[in-house]
């Protein structure tokens, strides 16, 4: 995101995006030219930027293959013990950059495509997200394997290699409408297909209780294809794996003898199959019952746990090692942390191949299982709890059903010996929920098949335990942990805003790019004008920045001395965007009541994906861009005010707004947010907070001082106080004439005159069922919204604040996060020793 170099600069420059060597330029041209070539050879003679796009691609590509390869030989050879990470999401973005950042070719890349005429953020430009999360739970998973490559651990992410992610948003009339995200129409440069590590996945069938032990049989089959992913530590030479799985149908699918007649119906229906892996579920928060989703959950799960067994049989000495044919050492050598539930169906499923196809007693299966998985939970919301239909687990896995129904008998059986007649408990604690439909709690199966569980942030595991698996924390309370989320520096300083990360490294150093804690040293200079000039010039090239590129993508003028004001996140009530709204209003309002007044100009950004199935989101959005056409266009107004709503929020968006952004909000009910972990990445780019205490940001104010940070609002003790005197936004509204006002407006069709009754469903939800309690924290956000404007009047106080809370984010790094999961739940330890790199003999 930095301003163009002069030619001058390029050569000389030293910065943290690496030295360039005037041999690694040359080497980069020259295979950048041959790429070139060879891709021109067998198509046409002129070049498109994407050409050039690939061409680099390829380049940065050549340069992880032997890093890759050797470091996979290093483990084969060392044999350690290795961390499965199973998640249905994987929100990585773009990967050219962020290769060059880790594997400091960034300046070498810059100065040979400028030698060749070429421009290096327009070749990034045209590299599509690999959009295959949803959010934080999505991203989260794609920060944890960047720090588990620089942390040297043996790690391996593995989930779906979905052909479409999360939908492209258009907003059209105000509007959200879904696009299919098509992100490998033009081929993905950084993944290779691994045909030969094919494997067969069973659905539906039935099961036959043999002498000789239980079989599944009559099942269909579906292939899950490997496509694997090079995953760079920073610097360290250690390149790890993310492995996705594409469904494919075997090739006699459908044209078994009873088919013998249908040829060409047999072929067409191989898309029956293949679906499995077609698309993302785009839901946020939310659980949606349908099959195809338990497909997708099984099917991933299957393939990895046969790909684990398969690397854990063949250890260095192969299977002639007896230790690998007895499965006690499982749990010493392979760990599987379950990101949320979704990949629960691992511990069934575990249990299956060591019971019934390995022939281990039941018992130990069962230790064995339980100390090799471990669960993360990720939302307290009761909507989101995935519980599945009985009926559909009888359809689809039958032998897994069976197995439940087992390990919860067993489960029952204990808590009812330790509290004899409390029958309240037994149903509150089952796996199996009873009533009309049975359903499956996922969340109880994974509380018992772990034995470690933990929430993302403080609040939230307590929460955790105090509330949501209270009487499993009464059960086993050894079991309940904490881990507080965390961010990769790489991508979220170093790649995003490298303008900010040079003037850090100018004063303490580079050691805070693998050492996040380090920036504690800023506070040192919180005083120091220099620094305090530096780090704003460095906003304010950000700001401008992302006003031009407001202005190209979308016609958008907007103030670049204004305040950016900057709430991105999926678009949920208990995120509470309408809060947002209702401050643009009461501002609107108080500009037009009083115009020759004096205010601190404010651009309100807002931008996030709905759930297409969403109404009350759906809803929000064309809220907020009804706000805006009517705020924007008032000339009372001028650009004292505007309210932008961001389309299509993504990765890629996301690294370019959060460096410019001056305030972040982060404004969910209090015991609603998990964790967030957009928080963070405003907080070490220099943006200031305005939150409640949720989440994350309840040790976000513990970090750098509660006065620090603009926290306002209810605490969870007050959430539930006023849940048990029973919330009535009536009085609210009733009492707060500015509130009255903004609903009332929204209310009569002022920002919707051509349909005034548009938002009658938000009105009357707000009103009369409001689960997250917009009014309740109305009076006190206004207050401290004019705190922030008090203090944005006083730039350099403003950006003391700014220097204390970078300085104070070094908690939230995901290496921190994941050297405690590796402490505290993986029992390994992280490794800075470098692999030697391929041109160097091995140790």
């Amino acid at each position: 995101m930095a301003a163009p170099l002069s030619d001058g600069d390029r050569r000389k420059q030293i910065s943290v995006r690496g030295i360039a060597g005037l041999g690694d330029v040359a080497e980069v041209r020259k295979s950048f030219n041959r790429h070139l070539h060879f891709t021109l050879v067998k198509d046409r003679n002129v070049a498109t930027p994407r050409d050039y796009y690939f061409a680099l691609a390829h380049t940065v590509r050549d340069h992880l293959v032997g890093c890759w390869i050797r470091t996979q030989q290093h483990y084969y050879e060392r044999d350690p013990k290795r961390i499965y990470y199973l998640s249905l999401e994987f929100y990585m973005g773009r990967t050219l950059q962020n290769t060059m950042v880790n594997l400091g070719l960034q300046n070498a890349c810059d100065e040979a495509v400028y030698q060749l005429g070429l421009d290096l953020e327009e070749l990034e430009e045209i590299e599509e997200d690999a959009g295959l999360g949803n959010g934080g739970l999505g991203r989260l998973a794609a920060c944890f394997l960047d720090s588990m490559a620089t942390l040297g651990l043996a790690a391996y992410g593995y989930g779906i290699r979905y052909e479409f992610g999360i939908f492209n948003q258009k907003i059209v009339d105000g509007w959200q409408v879904e696009e299919a995200d098509d992100w490998l129409r033009y081929g993905n440069p950084w993944e290779k297909a691994r045909p030969e590590y094919m494997l067969p996945v069973h659905f539906y069938g039935r099961v036959d209780h043999t002498p000789e032990g239980v079989k599944w049989i009559d099942t269909q089959v579906v292939l899950a294809m490997p496509y694997d992913t090079p995953v760079p530590g920073y610097k360290n030479n250690t390149v790890n794996t993310m492995r996705l799985w594409s469904a494919k149908a075997p090739n006699d699918f459908n044209l078994q003898e009873f088919n013998v007649g249908d040829y060409i119906e047999a072929v067409l229906d191989r898309n029956l199959a293949e679906n499995i892996s077609r698309v993302l579920y785009p839901n946020d928060n939310f659980f949606e019952g349908k099959e195809l989703r338990l497909k997708q959950e099984y099917f991933v799960v299957a393939a990895t746990l046969q790909d684990i067994i398969r690397r854990f049989k063949s250890s260095k000495f192969g299977c002639r090692d007896p230790v690998r044919t007895c499965f006690e050492t499982f749990p010493d050598k392979v760990a599987i942390q379950l990101n949320d539930t979704h990949p629960a169906l691992s511990i069934p499923e575990l249990m299956r191949i060591l019971v019934d196809v390995e022939k281990v007693d039941w018992d130990k299966a069962w230790e064995v299982t339980k100390r090799t998985c471990a669960y993360t939970n990720h939302t307290v919301l009761p909507e989101a709890l995935e519980r599945w239909p009985v009926s559909m687990f009888e359809k689809l896995l039958p032998r897994h059903l069976e197995i439940i129904y087992t390990l919860n008998q067993m489960h029952l059986d204990r808590v009812a010996a330790l509290y004899p007649g409390d029958i309240d408990r037994l149903r509150r604690m089952s796996v199996i929920e009873e009533g009309d439909c049975k359903r499956i709690n996922m969340a109880h199966l994974c509380v018992i098949g772990s034995h470690a569980v933990n929430g993302v942030a403080r609040i939230h595991s307590d929460i955790v335990k105090n509330s949501v698996f209270k009487d499993f924390y009464e059960l086993d309370p050894e079991k309940f942990q904490n881990k507080t989320n965390g961010i990769t520096p790489r991508r979220w300083l170093l790649l995003c805003n490298p303008g900010l990360a040079d003037v850090i490294a100018e004063k303490i150093g580079e050691g805070f790019i693998t050492d996040l804690s380090q920036l504690k040293k800023l506070l040192d200079f919180v005083n120091n004008e220099t620094f305090i000039r530096d780090v704003a010039k460095v906003k304010q090239e950000n700001k401008l920045k992302f006003a031009a590129f407001l202005e190209e993508q979308y016609k958008v003028k907007i103030n670049p001395s204004s305040m950016f004001d900057v709430q991105v996140k999926r678009i949920h009530e208990y995120k509470r965007q309408l809060l947002n709204c209702l401050h643009a209003i009461t501002l609107y309002n108080r500009i037009r009541s009083d115009p020759s007044k004096s205010f601190v100009p404010r651009t309100i950004m807002i931008g996030g994906k709905a759930a297409p199935g969403y109404h009350m989101a759906k809803m929000i959005i064309k809220l907020i861009t009804s706000i805006g056409e009517v705020i924007n266009n008032d000339p009372y107004v001028g650009d004292r005010l505007k309210v932008i709503f961001l389309e299509n929020y993504r990765v890629s968006l996301a690294e370019k707004v959060i460096p410019a952004a001056d305030l972040s909000q982060q404004i969910s009910t209090a015991g609603t947010e998990a964790s967030g972990t957009g928080n963070m990445k405003f907080m070490v780019n220099g943006a200031l907070t305005i939150g409640t205490m949720d989440g994350a940001n309840v040790e976000m104010a513990e970090e750098a001082g509660e006065e620090n940070l603009f926290i306002f609002g209810m605490r969870v003790e007050d959430v539930e106080a006023l849940d048990r005197q029973g919330y009535n936004a009536q009085e609210y509204y009733e009492h707060l004439p500015e509130l009255r006002q903004a609903i009332d407006q929204i209310s009569s069709g002022f920002f919707s005159p051509r349909d005034p009754g548009c938002f009658r469903d938000i009105v009357n939800m707000l009103m009369y069922h409001d689960r997250f309690k917009v009014f309740a924290d109305y009076e006190a956000y206004i207050k401290c919204q004019g705190q922030v404007d008090q203090l944005f009047m006083d730039p350099r106080e403003w950006t003391k604040k700014v220097i204390k809370n970078i300085a104070c984010s070094g908690k939230f790094s995901s290496d921190r996060t994941i050297t405690e999961y590796a402490q505290e739940i993986w029992g390994v330890e992280p490794s800075a020793t470098k692999i030697p790199p391929p041109n160097l003999p091995r140790d």
